[in-house]
């Protein structure tokens, strides 16, 4: 039985119910473990849990990365958006 943990992300910026499930399953729980993990590492491993989907990086990784910042995840700089997906 998978114990879930009491989460802030639920309440953050850009994360909604579907992607709090996917960072629960993942093993993120939290703003810190988010943090931790990076925005980046935590996108490659929703995406390898979910190879058969269609993962998009606007409403998944620049989400994730919107939240860590604190920004809907269409105001992250142009600059900082062409890094992250270098990294992915």
């Amino acid at each position: 039985m998978k114990i879930k943990k009491n989460s802030d992300l639920r309440n953050a910026k850009s994360i909604g119910i579907t992607i709090e499930n996917y960072l629960n399953e993942i093993g993120i729980f939290t703003l810190a473990d988010l943090a931790e993990t990076t925005s980046v590492e935590a996108f490659k491993r929703i995406r390898k849990n979910y190879p058969e989907k269609t993962i998009p990086i606007c409403h998944y990784l620049y989400s994730l990365e919107g939240t860590l910042l604190n920004l809907h995840w269409n105001d992250i700089p142009a600059k900082l958006k062409e890094e992250l997906k270098v990294n992915v």
